[in-house]
């Protein structure tokens, strides 16, 4: 389980992120060229041939192609210099300092400091939810964003082992991956959005003319058409294909930096099924220690399941399971920083009216 700084996974998503970066050129270019065929068949009147029209559309693609690779790499440079701002924007974090938040800031520093890694920026969202993530493409851009509800609802133990899976995340390369493929959706969504804009207007255009599409113009509608769903089926693919191996990785390169595997099974614990950020859209869902986001039968699924991760910890870390944990509502009271008479989680649990004497660190005694 020992993964952090893990050389055969970050060499993976090293090459992952380069073939990544060609296949949005590639998705781009078929999009394209579904548009140009989808254009010449709207406005094919004269029962012209499926061959003709295909030939049509490759000219077309020709000369739009000079356009598509610019505004692609357009696309590509403001997504990273701008990416962190957009996330932002959605999550509604803000980059904080040692003065503002000096109990995660040193939490984070001390990570940084005893393993010699660059410090990334730290943000917090101020949201009731229980979540964290890590953005950015390379040392100066890495940031790590928490919830306000994770402060609140974590000891420090639980925290530094939040803070270690994200920078694990960072060592490994995940991040990078990771803000690469929400470019390649973002790009294929604007290149779809704009076809099947086209597609209307030209069939509008189409319809006043008064003419009938015959020959191979309905064919070439299909053919477009599938092409267009293809590249948008491929694009989802390719998000959810990045493997989630990497979140037990993450898990375990955490547990071997703060060497506390049970601080990071109460942690996941605590996040499970609270991790929902309401203002985030799905692809700064899936860059979140947890998504609970549930796709058909988990085969959508980013993340493993929480018990899975936990029993992965159990088996190979050492770690013990407290099953799930009950946590003060917002506006309850946080979990202190140092464990309170009972346990660390006593005070979130629900009260059994046991005495203190029958309390066991995750609440009552079981006999």
């Amino acid at each position: 389980m020992a993964a952090y700084g893990l050389y055969t996974h970050i060499q993976s998503n090293k090459r992952r992120s380069i073939v990544l970066l060609i296949g949005l050129f590639f998705l781009v270019y078929v999009m394209v060229f579904a548009g140009a065929l989808l254009a010449e068949s709207l406005t094919a009147y004269d029962n012209q041939p499926l061959d003709y029209l295909i030939r049509a559309a490759e000219f077309d693609f020709i000369k739009a192609l000079p356009f598509a690779t610019v505004g692609t790499i357009i696309w590509i440079l403001i997504a990273y210099k701008f990416h962190q701002r957009m996330i932002d924007a959605v999550t509604g974090a803000h980059e904080v300092s040692r003065t503002e938040e000096p109990r995660i800031y040193n939490l984070l520093e001390n990570l940084c400091i005893s393993r010699g890694i660059t410090m990334p920026k730290l943000r917090v969202a101020d949201d009731d939810a229980l979540n964290a993530f890590a953005t950015g493409l390379n040392d100066k851009q890495y940031s790590i964003t928490v919830t306000r509800g994770l402060i609140n609802a974590l000891n420090d133990q639980e925290i530094e082992s939040v803070l270690g899976h994200e920078l694990t995340h960072i060592r490994n390369g995940d991040v990078r991956m990771l803000v690469i493929a929400v470019v390649i959706a973002g790009v294929i969504s604007f290149f779809g959005e704009l076809v099947f804009r086209m597609f209307f207007w030209g069939g509008g255009r189409r319809s006043s003319g008064g003419g009938d599409r015959k020959g191979g113009a309905g064919a070439a509608i299909v053919i477009a058409l599938a092409l267009i769903a293809l590249v948008w089926i491929l694009s989802i693919v390719i998000r959810f294909a990045l493997s989630r191996q990497r979140e037990y990785l993450a898990d375990s390169g955490s547990v071997e930096l703060t060497k506390n595997p049970d601080a990071m099974i109460s942690a996941l614990r605590k996040i499970e099924g609270r991790g929902e950020i309401p203002g985030a859209n799905s692809a700064v869902m899936e860059m979140c220690i947890d998504n609970p986001r549930e796709g058909f039968s988990n085969i959508f699924d980013t993340h493993p399941p929480v018990d899975k991760r936990v029993e992965a910890l159990v088996n190979f870390a050492g770690g013990h399971d407290p099953g799930p944990l009950a946590i003060a509502a917002p506006g309850e009271g946080a979990v202190a920083s140092e464990p309170p008479p009972g346990g660390p989680w006593g005070g979130g649990a629900p009260d059994s009216g046991a005495p203190a004497s029958q309390q066991g660190p995750w609440g009552p005694k079981r006999s």
